[in-house]
């Protein structure tokens, strides 16, 4: 993941900071409690496309 966009990309619903999961390929919103994930490099930022994590 290119730490410049990992600057610029925020949680869609939270308007958050993302963190890297490097070993899930995800970007996770500690806030909004999910998980997007990164096919082909490319971080899918939809809701809909999120994973929900656990508490």
């Amino acid at each position: 993941m290119d730490p410049k966009l990992l600057e610029i990309l925020v949680c869609p619903l939270t308007k958050e900071a993302l963190s890297y999961d490097k070993d899930a390929g995800e970007l996770i919103s500690k806030k909004a409690k999910l998980a997007f994930p990164i096919r082909n490099g490319i971080p899918i930022m939809l809701v809909d496309e999120a994973r929900q994590l656990d508490d």
